[in-house]
């Protein structure tokens, strides 16, 4: 449950920035390939926000289709499973998005 180390660290970022002032939301961009379920974040977010500023923060995930571009023959392509071959059976691809992990924005209480 590789999530509960996610929101850590997270929790940690938004702290930071957030100065001390209550949060309200927390916007995240997630790439497919991060593998990340979103239930189970927003269950390890709740545990571990505990009380202080972050205490009722929501998480607001934008999920990030994974894309690759074929060096071959320029196609881009939304990956549905983690196979990195373009339609035209090249392997030989430039991976675009689907591995984000980035907090997007904050919105502050009151905000």
């Amino acid at each position: 449950m590789h999530e509960l180390s996610i929101c850590s660290a997270l929790a940690a970022i938004v702290e930071e920035h957030a100065a001390g002032r209550p949060v309200a939301q927390i916007h995240l961009d997630i790439g497919h390939l991060r593998q990340v379920i979103p239930e189970t974040l927003m269950y390890s977010w709740e545990i571990i926000v505990g009380e202080g500023p972050l205490e009722g923060s929501e998480l607001v995930i934008n999920h990030i289709a994974a894309q690759i571009e074929c060096h071959q023959c320029g196609v881009v392509t939304t990956l549905e499973a983690p196979v990195f071959r373009c339609g035209c059976g090249s392997t030989d691809t430039k991976l675009l998005s689907g591995d984000e992990l980035l907090v997007r924005s904050l919105q502050l209480r009151g905000d």
